[in-house]
């Protein structure tokens, strides 16, 4: 118990930001020193992992038959917990050197809306992974302590996290959350949506890689003032002959509508149940927005039309989760966690 009266001297403290598509990690006083895929590419005869992170990604699609890659996280939350464990003993051993002489602690965002289970098997993963202390965070408080957001005043602040699974819409004030709402909807959906669009529309079958790109080169949720268009390549479903086409921004607004139709009902809603006084505060304030999908063109002026409300972007909005973790960290008697 010795090591454990000596934080200051022999403690590792890192942030992780555990999502369904990318992880991030901020190791304390040096900031965010890594962000990867999370992916996993196994051995299927033996399910042991022959490449993490950046490496597997590439392999997404284009592995032999005994190779498989796959994520372990699935709307934010762990769906392989031996694979999950294997990718976050990776990620950590490459930040933080453990020794018997080091204290781990570990500072992990998890969903809003996820099950007592699911949060424990996030937690046992870290412990399997080698850390000796856990923490979880809710990822809007993260998220709204990452933007800057004045969470700890008297005072209404919203945030809308747009992650790889979950989107997370909160309310908070006094350093707490008001009203919450999680909902399964991200870049994952809006990949799977441009996917069967494509399938349904041209007989055209692409990869999860191809439509990710096709979403951040060419996607937006509002019309721009000049379309931009895009060569897609893929597998005919008819001949199952390679093709390519052309395909227009519009056309990736369209098949990602029900799902940013999904994100500003669930907007609406949190809206809906503001106490009065804290949605005044929002009329000045507005909502902020991080995650990967806020990088979506537009897709601030969609919400501020559909709301009414000031809407921005925050400055670095894939970093919103994972930097709240590590002013957490460097405030650890400010901030509670489990």
């Amino acid at each position: 118990m010795l090591l454990k009266r000596l934080p200051g001297l022999f403690t590792h403290a890192i942030g992780i930001d555990l999502g369904t598509a990318n992880t991030l990690v901020y190791l304390k006083d040096r900031g965010v020193v890594l962000r990867e895929p999370s992916v996993v590419a196994i051995r299927t005869s033996t399910r042991k992992p022959i490449a993490v992170g950046n490496d597997a990604k590439m392999m997404l699609g284009r592995t032999p038959g005994d190779i498989l890659a796959l994520r372990p996280m699935k709307d934010g939350v762990i769906a392989d917990f031996e694979i999950s464990e294997h990718m976050l003993r990776y990620f950590i051993g490459k930040v933080a050197k453990k020794s018997l002489f080091t204290n781990l602690v570990v500072v992990i965002a998890v969903p809003f809306g996820i099950t007592a289970v699911e949060k424990r098997a996030v937690m046992d993963s870290a412990y399997r992974a080698g850390a000796d202390d856990v923490i979880t965070i809710p990822e809007p408080v993260a998220s709204a302590i990452g933007v800057g957001l004045p969470v700890e005043e008297p005072a209404g602040s919203m945030i809308v996290d747009i992650g790889g699974g979950t989107t997370e819409v909160a309310i908070l004030s006094l350093g707490g959350i008001v009203h919450a709402r999680s909902i399964r909807v991200g870049g994952d959906e809006f990949d799977a949506a441009i996917t069967n669009y494509i399938r349904r529309s041209y007989n055209l079958i692409i990869g999860e890689r191809t439509a990710e790109d096709i979403k951040i080169k060419i996607g937006s949720a509002y019309p721009l003032e000049q379309e931009l268009t895009m060569e897609v390549k893929g597998r005919d479903s008819v001949t199952g002959l390679p093709r390519q086409l052309h395909l227009t921004s519009q056309e990736v607004r369209e098949s990602m509508m029900d799902n940013l139709n999904a994100i500003i009902e669930a907007v609406k809603a949190a809206l809906e149940r503001c106490p009065p006084q804290l949605a005044a505060d929002l009329v000045d304030r507005g909502i902020a927005l991080a995650g990967g999908g806020a990088l979506i063109r537009g897709i601030d002026r969609l919400i501020s039309e559909a709301t009414g409300l000031p809407v921005f972007v925050a400055e670095e909005p894939l970093c919103a989760v994972v930097n709240g973790t590590g002013k957490i960290l460097a405030n650890s008697s400010r901030w509670g966690g489990e």
